[in-house]
């Protein structure tokens, strides 16, 4: 890995010195990553056990591919190996990882220790990645993907210990989006009245948790828009939303007929492109829109909501609120639909 005494604490907590192309940028912005399994002080060293793609990413991986598994796999194995971290070039998303802590540096910040199985909470768009297996065991037909190598994380990086009481797949599921909640929570509970919240691609993983983070910040009503019969039984069976409608989340004057009344607060977690004007002409004025889709287009929400004279306020979800995976896995465990949601997706996702 070069000069392994160079840097200094505040670059290697943020990972500068493992970029090897370009010079300069962060290691999310970077072309390629050192994958090097030596650790520096600050650094620790896991044990990969499994990917979870994000859905965007997944998503135009088997789109791309006319839902070929093996093409897809050869195509998430070429990402990584070329660029020392899974960051599909289309999406510019990668996902998340589970794993068990192989080394620890003395200076870690982390608070982990070798044995811990964790998840990491920062995308695999930045976190160092290494794949030894060739994917051999992940079919190509599910978000989750079985594999082994080693991952690096660095001292601004964020894990967490997998709970004892859930399955590991599902506690990945839930982490992989535990952002969602925790904002839409911070977003709803900050405002001076009791808003109408709806969230749009609302029985998929960060939908329905939305949903009921909503409810608890207390919203006076939730909407969910889904696109089609089945996901609209299935979300109106959890009894997570006041109200449950159908359109294409990527049709706007259809998404705001399916809204009705606009929105105080609306919340995105549709995994395909073009949802964002259907997004804010659903939104009362003075609202406020968070997109949390890795497909959202910057440019297409700014010129849309300027195009349509919408005073809006439009966030971003980053990923990261203090706390977000323990309020999300604490969702899992005390509501009903939102676990049934959970368990509906993982069989789906055998089954195909």
């Amino acid at each position: 890995m070069g000069d392994r005494t160079a840097g200094t604490a505040g670059t290697t907590a943020v990972g500068l010195h493992r970029v090897l192309e370009p010079a300069g940028v962060l290691p999310q912005a970077a072309r390629r990553l050192d994958t090097d399994p030596r650790i520096r002080p600050d650094e620790v060293r896991v044990r990969v056990e499994r990917l979870n793609l994000d859905a965007a990413s997944y998503r135009q991986l088997r789109t791309a591919h006319g839902g070929d598994p093996d093409a897809i796999r050869a195509e998430v194995l070429r990402i990584i190996t070329e660029r020392g971290k899974m960051h599909n070039p289309v999406t510019g998303s990668g996902g998340m990882l589970v794993g068990v802590v192989d080394e620890a540096g003395p200076e870690s910040p982390l608070g982990l220790k070798p044995g811990d199985r964790v998840a990491t909470l920062v995308s695999l768009t930045l976190t160092p990645l290494a794949v030894t297996d060739g994917l051999a065991r992940w079919d190509g037909r599910s978000e989750q993907v079985p594999a082994e190598g080693h991952a690096i994380l660095f001292g601004r990086s964020i894990a967490a210990v997998l709970p004892a009481d859930l399955p590991v797949p599902l506690a990945l599921a839930v982490m992989d989006v535990c952002g969602a909640p925790a904002l839409t929570h911070r977003v709803v509970a900050s405002r001076a009245d009791a808003p109408v919240v709806a969230v749009l691609g609302a029985a998929g993983k960060s939908g329905c948790l939305a949903l009921a983070a909503a409810r608890r910040a207390g919203a006076s009503r939730v909407i969910g828009l889904v696109p089609t019969a089945e996901e609209e039984a299935r979300l109106s069976a959890a009894g997570l939303a006041d109200a449950v409608v159908r359109a294409d989340a990527r049709d706007p004057v259809a998404v705001a007929a399916a809204i009705g009344a606009p929105a105080d607060v609306t919340v995105v977690c549709v995994d395909v492109p073009g949802c964002e004007h259907g997004a804010i002409l659903a939104t009362a004025p003075g609202g406020t829109v968070v997109f949390f889709s890795m497909a959202t287009s910057f440019s297409a929400a700014a010129l849309g909501a300027e195009g349509l004279a919408a005073d809006v306020t439009m966030l971003i979800g980053n990923g990261y609120v203090p706390g977000h995976a323990e309020a999300a896995l604490e969702l899992l465990r005390s509501e009903p639909g939102v676990r049934a949601l959970f368990t509906a997706r993982a069989a789906a996702d055998s089954a195909e």
